[in-house]
């Protein structure tokens, strides 16, 4: 994956969360094009495509949230289907769908680096909301 890095109008180097929502999102595709075409594969690859691709959306919508309870709620939702996402990626490990193990493993790092990341962005705009903070 990329650094995620972009430069701001003043020419300094910002973290962009977008963009590594949208690498993951190109992961995910990745690794649906390289599941078995059995009943169980087109199951999993259904459900992942939906779960591991919407966080992106969910994330991009909080950008335009109309409030802080609705962008806590966005955050939410994309912490929701990265928790989804991660049990079919755990799935598809245990059942041996993908081999070698190691193309799964930093998709499933990634997972939980997101995951850590939304869920610490939602307790921080929940204790805003509570200070009374915009």
């Amino acid at each position: 994956m990329k650094d995620n890095y972009s430069k701001d109008c003043n020419g300094k180097k910002k973290f962009d969360l977008q963009d590594r929502f949208v690498d993951y999102s190109v992961s995910i595709i990745k690794v649906t094009e390289v599941l078995p075409n059995t009943k169980a594969g087109n199951h999993i690859c259904s459900q992942i495509l939906r779960s591991g691709t919407s966080p992106a959306a969910n994330y991009g919508e909080a950008q335009s949230a109309e409030s802080r309870p609705d962008f806590i709620h966005k955050l939410k939702l994309a912490l929701k289907e990265l928790w989804e996402t991660e049990v079919w990626l755990k799935v598809i490990a245990r059942s041996g769908m993908v081999q070698p193990m190691s193309k799964l493993s930093p998709l499933l790092e990634e997972t939980n680096e997101l995951i850590s990341i939304m869920f610490k962005s939602i307790e921080t705009s929940k204790k805003k909301l509570n200070d009374g903070k915009r």
